[in-house]
């Protein structure tokens, strides 16, 4: 196999790119070999014989079968999390959904008479207060109070 470092170093300057993109046909090495000048490398790229090859760019086939599978909601465990919980669903949404549980169940409840309009508001002021964790949490006082019944087991 002849040594073609000067020819791939001219094909490099005439081509307009790096050494390792000259593509060499591998079939006609020995005529190369024999080519000194540049007019000889430009006659082999004429004919086809040295080429530019083309920039290889990065496959994005990896990051999109990531991204079809974080829009199924997989790889978000604790590991993947940057930020607070709170920058992933803010304090206020978290406080909307929970008060809007809440006051759902106080009105039910009332509703049905299970609790008096008077119970009904305290427990809706404690709620707006923030007193309850959730919808059991504020169940359990209303249990504890003695307005609601105690939970069957």
């Amino acid at each position: 196999m002849p040594d073609l470092t000067n020819q791939r170093r001219l094909a490099a300057t005439i081509l307009k790119c790096g050494r390792g993109r000259v593509w060499i046909d591998p079939a006609s090495q020995e005529e190369i070999a024999d080519a000194v000048t540049r007019a000889d490398i430009r006659s082999a790229i004429k004919a086809g014989v040295i080429r530019r090859q083309a920039i290889q760019g990065t496959s994005r086939v990896r990051a999109r079968l990531h991204a079809e599978e974080v829009r199924k909601g997989r790889h978000s465990g604790p590991g993947s999390r940057r930020g607070t919980p709170s920058s992933r669903l803010p304090r206020k949404d978290r406080w909307m959904r929970r008060i809007r549980a809440q006051r759902a169940l106080l009105v039910g409840l009332r509703d049905e008479k299970k609790i008096p309009a008077g119970v009904y508001r305290e427990f809706y002021r404690r709620a707006k207060g923030g007193m309850f964790r959730s919808r059991a949490h504020l169940l359990l006082n209303l249990r504890l109070a003695g307005h609601l019944p105690e939970a069957p087991a």
